[in-house]
């Protein structure tokens, strides 16, 4: 184990692709190991992949750009702004909803800020938005978004685990609520402080837009709905959002649609090719683990220290948070689910509750100074220098942290929504 380990490390320190360091370091050791056939290799990989759940992750991630190319998210952006726009520090809160929207449906907070970055911030400047108040609302937007269905990240710890995704996607409800209240409150202080006066009501421009919206809107009433009735699995879903947008966008833009429909398809089959190798190298590298039994000693060497569940849990967040300054939320949820998942089941900690948490903790790390990955994206695409950035997102990185601290030791806020699912339809 400590030469896997120290494979591994040496990769991620050579700055290898993390799914190639998690495959490269197995096949190592497979070759190195004569009770391991080579030939092992490639039936874990295709085997992992093997799975009807996971065909949720193309689907949705298909849906999140033709969402994008239909104008949907645009019209998406227009109701936030026609809705709260109008008072102090409305079109911030309308930014954030935005983000969360295009998070949600693109899988990648860290994309969600590059894109918002170009499309939100010159107007927030426009609208006399002090700098690195734009640079933090857009670099945090996302931290809601991966606990929003249809949410990758929440996929794939479902996949990972074999645990429920209904289940983890309705868990995420109350925290991704808590998350967007506290940044409001962010938002509503920083108004108040600066001073920003509050706009104009227009209900002429809310209907506009409310009917505008009409299409984009229907899309989680479908997706929820689907789910919650029973009507269709996970991967059901993402098929029936996927042929909702394709629809959509054949009614709305005709011909313009179809001849953008193939550079859009190339885009969803490359994010998701990425996606799928490295859940495919996850898959080698947990039946090296397997095979070895290691996960099993590892749970074992854990109960010997009696730390307890919430002891773990405390020093998991911690890694994770430190994790996530670096790697991209996928990346973390496939390297480290397979080892730290047993030891969480060893101490009986839920494991719905467990995903929220490490949700929330991957995605607050992405704006944790000074190397989290959404604030060099926003610096990037809005030339704001990246101290302007940090001083934005630190608020908003307070708040996610006080949520995250209030689900820790608080699991029902986790867990309530997905109990009342269960006795309503038991």
């Amino acid at each position: 184990m400590a030469a896997l380990g120290s494979m591994l490390i040496l990769f991620m320190v050579l700055a290898v692709p993390i799914g190639i360091a998690l495959a490269g370091a197995s096949i190592l050791y497979i070759l190195y190991d004569p009770m391991l056939s080579p030939a092992t290799v490639f039936r874990a990989f295709f085997s992992f992949l093997n799975s009807y759940t996971l065909m949720a992750v193309p689907f949705f991630i298909y849906t999140g750009f033709l969402m994008e190319k239909t104008g949907l998210i645009g019209k998406l952006f227009q109701l936030a702004d026609a809705l709260i726009g109008w008072v102090p520090g409305g079109f911030a809160y309308a930014t954030l909803i935005a983000c969360v929207f295009f998070g949600a449906i693109s899988g990648s907070s860290t994309a969600m800020a590059a894109a918002m970055g170009v499309i939100a911030y010159p107007e927030m400047i426009k609208r006399g938005y002090p700098v690195w108040m734009a640079a933090g609302v857009i670099a945090c937007g996302g931290g809601i978004a991966l606990l929003i269905p249809p949410s990758i990240a929440l996929i794939l710890f479902g996949i990972l685990t074999e645990e429920s995704i209904v289940s983890l996607f309705f868990a995420g409800f109350v925290p991704g609520l808590m998350l967007a209240i506290s940044d409001a409150v962010i938002i509503v202080f920083a108004a108040w402080y600066l001073g920003m006066p509050a706009g104009k009501f227009d209900a002429s421009y809310l209907l506009r837009s409310f009917l505008e919206a009409g299409p984009a809107l229907l899309m989680p009433v479908i997706v929820l709905g689907g789910l919650y009735g029973g009507l269709f699995t996970p991967t059901e879903a993402g098929a029936a959002a996927c042929g909702y947008a394709v629809i959509y966008g054949l009614i709305a833009k005709r011909g313009q649609f179809v001849r953008e429909l193939l550079p859009v398809t190339f885009r969803a089959v490359n994010l998701t090719s990425v996606v799928f190798f490295l859940v495919g190298c996850v898959g080698v590298f947990q039946f090296l683990l397997a095979n070895k039994g290691w996960p099993q000693d590892i749970a074992a060497w854990v109960v010997a220290l009696n730390l307890s569940p919430m002891a773990f849990l405390v020093i998991l967040l911690l890694v994770l948070l430190f994790l996530s300054m670096w790697l991209t939320g996928v990346a973390i949820l496939v390297l480290t689910v397979p080892v730290f998942f047993p030891v969480a089941v060893v101490l009986d900690i839920n494991p719905i509750h467990l995903g929220i948490l490490v949700t929330i903790a991957i995605e607050m790390g992405g704006v944790i100074p000074p190397v989290g990955l959404n604030l060099f994206a926003v610096s990037g695409t809005t030339g704001v220098p990246l101290v302007k950035v940090m001083q934005g997102a630190i608020p908003f990185l307070i708040t996610d942290g006080i949520v995250l601290i209030l689900v820790l030791f608080f699991p029902i806020l986790a867990l309530i929504v997905p109990n009342m699912l269960i006795k309503s339809v038991f």
